[in-house]
């Protein structure tokens, strides 16, 4: 008999068996037990994270996790079993096992139900992949009807609550198939699982589905709220490491720079104008445009005849250079001809560009990432790259055919593994540049994710959207919903990438319209870039000085620098405390019903507001013309419970209402919320050109509050070691005091003697991004000193 027909048999004699579950097994991190012929095991990883794993009876799973890496700890917990029950408690939470179905139920410790998985709600049906025998494997849970499910990953439909969705978690460009989901109600689930998987809410019940597992693997992860999610995801997954300082500033692009000498002449114009500039990125073809050569991780193009001079310039202009890698090779290149004999290609995947000359590499090969990385140290890093464009990294998979799939990876078939690509070849490149050098901390912009891969120093961009209004305005929800899939940084192509498929005629006047809005809206992203095709972006594309797209344009730029400390802050609370910067109103506003659903707002950080305009108000498409004659409106949606601060004017609005907000051309609606502290940096041409011996701080009353200023040398990874300094302000505001405490910890070049301009937001006083006028200077020396205002 084959064995194939053997295990398919045992398999449904299994089946159709049905019995009350064995005595259970106590194990170090919960039990072990057996119910109608499904092995189950139940783990507590910590109070709060409960790992469940399922499989066939008799099948041995082999599972490692390739997205979490916390080892699990053992736990003090009651167990306490009937013939109907098994209830395992931590001191958080209780999980309770049906022992006639299978149940498995998520309480509190009080008992309140949190999350149900439908009773028989697991399924395996056998499923021959090319390599073994394996399952189709899924597994249903029962949510609330009033409850809001967000996260995973970043899709393009324009919903922010993901309720009455099915959604197709799989990598490709614009869309990144995460299979973790978060509740309003604070808890998470990660269905550790790296197939194409199928999301499915409607009225029979919440599932996941996945192509191919031996096992179904998840877990629940209670916050209490979404930040306590947020971060007990990241406890399991890994944390985000800190970016350098510049990388929060601005960032020009375009597809594509041709020569070195364009690059280098981008910087000087913009430092010309005296608009800030901090980075600028190199697209393909530096390498050759013959398709053979493709990605040769190599400088083969004559228009670049001295790389190594290209990037000494860009330095000496103050500014930092990213450039793109693929995860594919033409058959020209020697990066090619040693992945081929070692074994390392994918041999009929077609990824970009089509061509049987081309081929992707092998990521779940540790031997193929070392071998990635050697040639982009010898050719790129080794001269003083400052970071990585990993573009393609689902990898691009437009002519996809059943062949591929059934492609062997070093892990199984790509079936298997499709969906963890982006987090292996992040992975490498990580890994190795920090075995390499620890002097340059590791940046990647990249196009796709998975569950962990904030732990590789990525940021993740959107993809190539088309330069559209409703385009826009889905690009808000889809990276929210990627935040709350525990992925911190994201951003767009400013103006989308495909410029010419609606607007023919170039940079015109609706163009210039929707860049603006769109500018407007990165600047209040994690990462401000402007990128796309078709027509070239930078500033001096759109005019000059007292032409109104440039003159929006700059003063958003400049905003995005007025705002590096509390910028650079709260990514320091990302690392340190698992925190989120592009914030979904539901994070801060949970019992604020009327926010649940709101896809066009945002917390960035936890002070601002933001309300992009999403819809053309003063051009016109047909003839071109502008009409600024009668200023539009946006309306905006103020959460109940809080008192907001119009940030351009200082009015006071009582929160809990939608509002009309005038919005010209050079302004987007943003609110701070009342108790805030925002540290304001000097106008400048680039991070560090002017040091912050002089930090604006705005106080908005009403409620108390407190921001932690975080400091440290930049770049390098010695803030690992506690080398940084921090001084928390806490606003006291019934006795009108801030709190400056003592600064803790110290690094080189740190300014131990600074002076803190303090304003008390009101109307027309501390408003928009000028330099406000000050209602008291604090002198400070690192002691903590009180102060009445």
């Amino acid at each position: 008999m084959k064995k194939t027909n053997l295990f398919l048999i045992i398999w449904l004699i299994c089946s159709c068996v049905t019995v009350n579950a064995q005595n259970y097994v106590k194990t170090a991190l919960g039990i072990k037990t057996r119910v109608n012929a499904i092995d189950i095991e139940i783990q507590f990883f910590t109070p709060k994270i409960v790992r469940i794993i399922k499989s066939p009876a008799g099948i041995n799973n082999g599972k490692h996790s390739l997205s979490v890496i916390q080892q699990a700890q053992k736990q003090e917990l009651n167990i306490h079993a009937n013939d109907s029950y098994i209830t395992i408690s931590s001191n958080t939470i209780q999980v309770k096992l049906n022992r006639v179905n299978g149940q498995i139920v998520f309480n509190d410790i009080k008992g309140s139900a949190l999350l149900n998985e439908k009773p028989d709600g697991i399924k395996f049906i056998p499923f021959k992949d090319s390599i073994e025998n394996t399952f189709a494997v899924s597994q249903v849970f029962q949510l609330q009807q009033a409850e809001a499910i967000y996260g995973l990953g970043q899709h393009q439909r324009g919903s922010m609550n993901q309720r009455n969705q099915k959604i197709t978690l799989k990598q490709e460009n614009m869309e990144i198939g995460i299979p973790f989901m978060q509740s309003s109600k604070g808890y998470g689930v990660f269905w550790d699982n790296y197939s194409t998987t199928v999301f499915d809410d409607n009225a029979a019940g919440t599932s996941f589905s996945s192509q191919v597992g031996n096992c179904a693997d998840y877990y629940f992860i209670y916050g209490g709220n979404a930040d306590g999610v947020v971060t007990g995801y990241r406890y399991l997954t890994g944390q985000a490491p800190m970016f350098q300082r510049w990388v929060f500033g601005y960032w020009q692009s375009r597809e594509r720079y041709k020569s070195q000498q364009e690059v280098v002449g981008v910087i000087k114009k913009y430092r010309e104008l005296n608009v800030p500039l901090d980075g600028i990125v190199q697209d393909w073809q530096y390498w050759g445009v013959e398709e053979s050569k493709w990605n040769s991780t190599e400088f083969g193009n004559p228009n670049y005849p001295n790389p190594k001079a290209m990037i000494d310039s860009v330095h000496q202009l103050n500014a930092h250079i990213i450039i793109s890698v693929w995860p594919d090779f033409g058959n020209q290149t020697k990066i090619w001809a040693d992945m081929k004999s070692n074994g390392f290609l994918y041999k009929y995947f077609l990824s970009y560009p089509t061509t049987p000359t081309v081929q992707v590499y092998d990521p779940f090969n540790p031997k193929a990432r070392d071998l990635y990385w050697s040639y982009m140290n010898k050719n790129i890093f080794s001269i003083g790259m400052d970071g990585w464009w990993l573009d393609s990294t689902e990898p691009d998979h437009s002519q996809a055919k059943e062949r591929d799939d059934n492609t062997p990876t070093y892990l199984g078939t790509f079936r298997k593994v499709r969906n963890a690509f982006p987090l292996a070849t992040t992975g490498g490149v990580y890994k190795h540049q920090r075995e390499t050098s620890a002097d340059k901390r590791v940046f990647i912009l990249t196009r796709s994710a998975f569950a962990g891969q904030q732990r590789n120093a990525t940021t993740v961009w959107s993809g190539d959207i088309v330069s559209d209004w409703s385009v826009l305005r889905k690009q808000i929800s889809g990276g929210l919903n990627l935040s709350l899939s525990g992925i911190p940084y994201w951003n767009t192509d400013i103006g989308g990438f495909w410029g010419g498929r609606l607007y023919h005629k170039g940079i015109d006047a609706p163009y210039q319209e929707l860049y603006v809005r769109w500018l407007q809206f990165g600047a209040f992203c994690p990462i401000m870039r402007s990128h796309g095709t078709d027509m070239p972006r930078e500033i001096y594309q759109f005019g000059k000085k007292g032409d109104w797209a440039y003159d929006a344009i700059e003063k958003y730029i400049n905003l995005r620098y007025r705002l590096l400390p509390y910028n650079y802050s709260n990514a320091w609370d990302i690392t340190a405390n698992g925190s989120t910067m592009m914030r979904a109103l539901v994070m801060d506003f949970p019992e604020d019903q009327k926010v649940l659903d709101i896809n066009n707002e945002y917390m960035f950080g936890k002070a601002f507001l933001v309300c992009p305009v999403t819809d053309s108000m003063y051009t016109n498409t047909v003839n071109d013309q502008v009409n600024f004659n009668t200023i539009k409106s946006q309306q905006v949606y103020l959460p109940a419970g809080h008192t907001w601060f119009d940030f351009w004017t200082g009015d006071k609005i009582k929160g809990g209402q939608f509002i009309k907000k005038e919005a010209p051309v050079d302004i987007m609606p943003l609110y701070v919320k009342a108790g805030s502290i925002i540290p304001i940096g000097p106008f400048q041409q680039y991070t560090g050109e002017r040091d912050l011996k002089n930090i604006e701080l705005r106080i908005y009353p009403g409620a108390d509050g407190a921001f932690t200023l975080y400091e440290d040398e930049n770049d390098n990874y010695d803030y690992e070691k506690g080398i940084y300094s921090t001084i928390k302000f806490i606003w006291n505001d019934k006795a009108k005091t801030l709190t400056i405490d003592s600064r803790k910890g110290n690094y080189p070049g740190m300014l131990k003697n600074r002076t803190f301009s303090v304003t008390l937001v009101n109307v027309n006083h501390g408003t928009g991004m000028g330099v406000a006028k000050t209602d008291r200077i604090i002198m400070y020396n690192g002691l903590k000193k009180v102060v009445r205002l």
